[in-house]
């Protein structure tokens, strides 16, 4: 939770999971920002990160993800306060991996605190003056406009200019403005096949000076087309057939939507205005921008990763995103501009390089080994390359980070707190050397005691019960002969059912329903409650056991979390219904931000429901009134308030098909009195979010404050 900064992440899905390197981007931009070099994370956005007075990370031990969930109501200021919450994907060694590994660090405690000294990478002055870089711009900082492509220079890269004689019928974007190092920097990046004609364009995309994407379209090519490049491109017959666009619209377009002072950005970028047939006067070229000697050029992949910190045109994807693409170039003329040449220079990106084509010869060297082949001697002796330090990075730049808790960390030269100190005398120190510091982690802990007599896998199993019966309804009684299709598809309007049987051991008939999200159980028993399905008068209940007695309390208080607010379920979608056709359908609804239609991770078929989220909570409440009710392609839809983040959306999945299916039919075992020891721990619970209470408001404002629960092992 930031105070202040703003953190925009997504809300379901595959986005509620980060790993351990994502996390590090996170702190690192966090803590040292673009004027260390450090790139923005790539899953999320920091607002003004220059505003950040300082970072917490407050870990937590020995507790995971399942204690937040099991210890729920107990964590009354964490849920009401930190609203972007991520599951962390396990790793071993979770502290000391967070810093990085400390490959050639020589440092010493001394009474002022943590001094060290590290081998860095940046090159000398004298080198630097024989950079290309520096030669090409000089040292100092300089707008946007001393980095445009000069007349020469676009006739020597074969740029498309007005009034050439290979340039007849192209389009002029007539951008004739006078450019200021105040004009609009916008990205461009298109995607081409190979026709009878030559290269044609096939996808188009525009960003602009935020990463917002203005244009994203696929074009019909002209000519039939010889070979659509899928590898690169990521275009496919398949995706053209429909595709009424063509060439002449995009050029339409752009023209439209590029003001008189624009300024286009891309790599290489010459050839995306020749294929789409275009001339504009004013161009930043990142493949020149980033000067390298004897004319060769850095791949925009290589530039992003090493500049950006960003992976684009990954091998798992197929073909390149024209988009991402965009946006990158996009970044790298930003980063260049705000940064000036001298600190790219510093970059040593040749370096960089040579380093990466050592790694991959390395990577290369481990196969081979493998297979069992003989390797030459000069690969035995390639160094290995060590992951840059993130506590070396904050102390080069003279930040002091403190580390308070009991917990140790091997060979890191941190000052720590004795293994005997209580988590209350951990807050005490934290509540006085905290605001003298501008990054620090505090770590406060259970009882390790505590996790030996509730073992995790009894944990794991009282939570999952819970929440099987949380999951589950009774409904009933109904008929002998009563139809069990009629039920199943009343009740599958208010969402996916994961089983459903019949209880015949009572007087009359019931059904037992085991839905897959907590939003569906809860409709049910809202909406069908007293009503007549399959010709008889019913009711709806959720198991009664002992745990379930505070259930209305949990569903309200899941109701009322920071992280559903503004977001409501919606029930009763036909599963033909595409993400587009729900778009178009609930494009109406007054602040509609954002649209999650899940899908079943075996069969990756859409469900028969959605989420969305809205910027106020006023419109979600007003939707809400609006969607009840409302037919959408004959169905009848069904909504209320979301009950269940991304994050635990998931969990819940995982915990289910890990049982298979047999979620629908575990027995209700005796629930005992809680035991003394488990009142304690709740106890303990209590407290300590009460201490991250106390420590969270004593941050200043402009404080990023993350809470870390990495779990036993």
């Amino acid at each position: 939770q930031e105070k202040s900064s703003r953190l925009s992440a997504a809300l379901f899905g595959e986005a509620c999971e980060i790993s351990r390197d994502q996390l590090y981007e996170l702190l690192k931009y966090a803590a040292l920002g673009k004027s260390h070099n450090a790139p923005q994370p790539s899953w999320c956005h920091i607002y003004h990160q220059n505003h950040l007075a300082g970072v917490v990370v407050i870990v937590v031990h020995e507790m995971s993800q399942l204690y937040f969930y099991k210890f729920y109501l107990q964590f009354k200021h964490l849920r009401k306060v930190f609203r972007h919450r991520f599951t962390l994907t396990p790793s071993t060694n979770f502290l000391a991996s967070l810093y990085g590994e400390r490959a050639n660090l020589k440092s010493q405690n001394t009474a002022q605190g943590l001094t060290t000294t590290s081998s860095g990478c940046v090159p000398k002055s004298a080198d630097l003056q024989r950079d290309p870089i520096i030669r090409k711009y000089g040292g100092k900082k300089k707008g946007l406009t001393s980095y445009t492509l000069t007349l020469e220079e676009q006739k020597k890269n074969d740029y498309p200019i007005k009034g050439s004689p290979g340039c007849k019928g192209y389009i002029y974007t007539e951008c004739d403005q006078q450019r200021t190092d105040s004009s609009p920097l916008f990205g461009l990046d298109c995607e081409m096949c190979l026709t009878a004609k030559g290269n044609e364009v096939t996808r188009v995309s525009l960003v602009d000076a935020q990463g917002q994407c203005l244009l994203n379209e696929l074009v019909k090519p002209e000519s039939t087309v010889v070979n659509y490049r899928t590898r690169f491109s990521g275009i496919t017959k398949k995706m053209l057939l429909p595709v009424k666009t063509r060439l002449s619209d995009i050029q339409t377009r752009l023209k439209k939507i590029l003001p008189h002072d624009a300024v286009l950005v891309g790599h290489s970028l010459n050839s995306d205005l020749q294929a789409l047939e275009m001339i504009h006067p004013s161009v930043i070229d990142t493949s020149l921008l980033f000067a390298r000697n004897e004319g060769r050029r850095f791949k925009l992949k290589f530039l992003a990763k090493a500049v950006l910190g960003k992976e684009i045109q990954c091998e798992q994807k197929l073909g390149h995103d024209p988009a991402e693409d965009a946006r990158a170039a996009l970044e790298l003329a930003q980063f260049f501009i705000e940064q000036g040449p001298a600190k790219v220079a510093e970059l040593n990106l040749e370096m960089l390089l040579t380093a990466e084509k050592l790694a991959e010869v390395s990577q290369n060297k481990a196969a081979l080994q493998q297979q069992g082949r003989r390797v030459q001697k000069q690969l035995n002796e390639t160094p290995r390359l060590s992951k840059p330090c993130f506590l070396d990075c904050l102390q080069v730049t003279g930040q002091k980070p403190l580390l308070l808790g009991r917990q140790e960390l091997d060979s890191s030269g941190l000052r720590q707190g004795n293994l005997s100190t209580s988590n209350k005398q951990i807050l005490q120190r934290a509540l006085e050397d905290v605001p003298l510091s501008t990054f620090s982690i505090i770590q406060f802990s259970l009882d390790p005691a505590h996790s030996a007599s509730h073992p995790l896998a009894e944990l794991c199993g009282k939570v999952r019960s819970k929440l099987t019966d949380m999951l589950t309804i009774y409904a009933g009684p109904f008929e002998e002969s009563f139809c069990l299709k009629s039920v199943e598809k009343e009740f599958g309007k208010c969402g996916p059912i994961q089983s459903l049987t019949v209880v015949t051991e009572t007087h009359q008939p019931y059904v037992c329903i085991q839905y897959e999200v907590l939003e569906a159980a809860q409709l049910a028993v809202e909406s069908l409650n007293g009503a007549e399905v399959a010709g008889s008068c019913i009711k709806v209940q959720r198991p009664v056991t002992a745990a379930m007695l505070d259930c209305d309390v949990l569903i309200k208080e899941l109701e009322l979390d920071v992280e559903n607010e503004g977001v409501i379920y919606v029930a009763g979608l036909k599963k033909s219904l595409t993400e587009t056709d729900l778009q178009e359908e609930f494009s109406q609804l007054k602040d509609l931000e954002t649209l999650f239609l899940p899908k079943d991770r075996q069969s990756g078929k859409h469900r028969n429901c959605c989420f969305l989220k809205f910027q106020k909570p006023q419109s979600a409440a007003d939707a809400l009134d609006f969607i009840n009710g409302w037919t959408v392609k004959g169905s009848k839809l069904r909504s209320r308030n979301a009950l269940a983040a991304g994050h635990l959306w998931r969990w819940i999945w995982l915990m289910n098909h890990r049982n298979g299916r047999q979620g629908g039919k575990i027995l209700h075992e005796k629930r005992e009195q809680l035991s003394d020891s488990e009142q304690d721990l709740r106890k303990k619970v209590k407290r300590l979010d009460h201490h991250i209470k106390k420590l969270y408001r004593s941050l200043q404002n402009n404080t990023l404050c993350i809470v870390l629960f990495p779990g036993v092992n």
